[in-house]
């Protein structure tokens, strides 16, 4: 979700597997000498699972909810992943497969899914799962009081939820939702047990109940998730490499917020995996033997500054372009990041379903181009400082960054800066708290705004550029559409995607929304978000979720 490449062929689907780097081709017997004068031990490493132990897991940020329905930031969903169930499942290709639903019928209008469950799951806390477990979930996702800002934001559409028999649920929906699948194969809308559900938001938070392979214990505030394994779990989705209970017994979900400490610690052995591998140790990561590398680009809309519209200078279209066209982004993430980012170019990662390569090249650098259309939009005249002027105003425009922004995100802007005031833009870094930050975005008071959208499906540019979502979607005025950008065609095009089941169909109007996104310069944007695991040599089977590209651990054991 929010914040807050790869070529593809324009009219085939991408398999979305993930690039692994083995560093060890095949397990083998490793005797371990403990010193002079003492005993030796041998530990077996086999290719087979082996049953216990407990993985030690280590990540840059921490959830401020574990329930991933509150809000919705990727940190929640990737501990979600490990004690939630979803109602769907989606593979590699992106094709939606059974879960805890059976089978589903979708209506010819559109604006009914009935569901057939399994009658044979239960959640930790011994509530049975069924069509009344369903409809206590959507109910609480598209409850204003829960604050989804993210699965709220999926099933706008949502209406209710009509409980036909125990394993039958029927949800209606108030328009046609051709994605409706797609974003409930995602962890940010997983099933919770409707009886943790009754009990106040902040205590779900803290211990959110699933039907999982693993269930949440204990959350130590600013060190810890800690997980154990559900021995009943005998449902897993057809994704698995396995059924029946996880091969873990134990998962301790750390934070560690400096990416050299975290990436020491899996050099040590300290820690079994790690999440957001620093890009400066990619290559020393390939080159030693005890480590292996997962990565894989994320769906949805890329890391970006979008570009506030409603307000001058950036209501200009020409003024837009120019600032996209004279930021140097290959450079400097060659620069920030040692060229293991990958630009992206249009307003879809190339992970995404519909995704073309067409508009991969339509923000390329060009300052020539840039120096023409500011001198069209009036912007002729230069100070003594080299900025651009009109009328005796400096071409000034403002960048929001909270204080979660990555000290690397906020260099490769120090980057943008430099070589868009060659243009003759002054780009102001505004650096403040997250508190702040949002009441700007909520008051409009920004040039820039910071973000990304992870999300499996390319209805994401309803989501970010449609009028609809102009509108706060809830308490204190968050607004997904940060860009301001109301275009009726734009917004119709979207709403016929929604409107049929024809994968083709959808293919072509995708195609024109990026088209229309991309010609309009709403964003400029830089590169895909990933997620990039390190991995010791005595943990195995790790893996990546298909919808969102998160990392599952029901499959993955450890030998030490």
């Amino acid at each position: 979700m929010r914040e807050p490449a790869q070529p593809l062929q324009r009219h085939r689907p991408r398999p979305r597997s993930p690039r692994i780097y083995p560093h060890i081709a095949c397990a083998t017997l490793c005797s371990l000498l403990l010193g002079c004068g003492q005993d030796s031990s041998t530990v077996t490493r086999s290719t087979q699972p082996v049953s216990g132990g407990t993985l030690v897991y280590a990540t840059d940020r921490e959830p401020t909810c574990l329930d991933p329905h509150v809000a919705g930031d990727m940190p929640q969903v990737f501990v979600a992943q490990q004690y939630l169930d979803s109602l769907v499942s989606m593979d590699q290709q992106g094709r939606i497969g059974p879960w805890l639903a059976k089978s589903w019928e979708v209506s010819a209008d559109g604006l009914s899914y009935s569901f057939h469950l399994r009658n044979d799951v239960h959640f930790t806390d011994g509530t049975p799962f069924n069509a009344a477990a369903v409809k206590a979930n959507l109910d609480h996702m598209a409850n204003p009081k829960t604050q989804s800002s993210t699965a709220g934001g999926y099933i706008r559409q949502y209406r209710s939820t009509e409980v036909r028999d125990e394993f039958t649920a029927v949800v209606h929906l108030a328009t046609p939702y051709a994605a409706f699948l797609e974003v409930l194969a995602q962890g940010f809308l997983g099933i919770q047990s409707p009886t943790a559900l009754l009990r106040p938001r902040d205590v779900n938070c803290e211990s959110p109940v699933g039907s999982g392979p693993f269930k949440v214990v204990r959350w130590e505030r600013q060190s810890q998730v800690e997980l154990v394994r559900n021995p009943d779990y005998n449902w897993a989705p057809p994704t698995a490499r396995h059924q029946g209970p996880a091969w873990l017994e134990r998962i301790v979900w750390k934070f560690i917020l400096e990416p050299s400490v975290r990436f020491a610690s899996l050099q040590a052995g300290e820690v079994d995996v790690i999440e957001a591998l620093p890009p400066e140790s990619h290559e020393a990561a390939r080159r030693n033997p005890d480590l292996t590398l997962i990565i894989a680009q994320r769906p949805g809309n890329p890391t970006n500054g979008t570009l506030n519209i409603t307000r001058a200078p950036f209501d200009d279209l020409r003024v837009r372009e120019a600032f996209v066209r004279s930021a140097d982004i290959e450079g400097a993430l060659k620069s920030v990041y040692f060229s293991e980012f990958p630009r992206a170019g249009g307003p879809l990662s190339p992970a995404t379903r519909f995704y073309s390569a067409d508009f991969q090249h339509a923000q390329d650098y060009d300052p020539a181009r840039a120096a023409r259309l500011l001198d069209e939009a009036g912007w002729t005249q230069r100070d003594s400082e080299g900025y651009r002027t009109r009328n005796g105003q400096r071409l000034q425009v403002h960048v929001v960054m909270g204080n979660r922004t990555p000290p690397s995100e906020y260099t490769l802007w120090e980057q943008v800066q430099a070589t868009t005031r060659l243009a003759g833009f002054e780009l102001i870094v505004e650096q403040m708290s997250d508190v702040q930050a949002t009441k700007r975005q909520a008051d409009w008071d920004y040039d820039i705004r910071l973000g990304y959208w992870n999300t499996n499906t390319a209805d994401v540019l309803r989501i970010i550029f449609s009028s609809e979502f102009i509108r706060p979607a809830g308490v204190g005025g968050y607004h997904q559409n940060t860009a301001g950008f109301a275009d009726p065609a734009f917004d119709g095009i979207l709403q016929q995607a929604l409107a049929t089941q024809d994968a083709e169909q959808r293919r072509g109007l995708y195609y024109q929304a990026q088209q229309i996104a991309s010609a309009q310069y709403l964003q400029l944007t830089t590169y895909p978000q990933s997620t990039r695991l390190g991995i010791y040599k005595t943990t195995q089977g790790v893996r990546l979720e298909p919808s969102l590209a998160v990392t599952y651990l029901y499959d993955a054991w450890v030998n030490k």
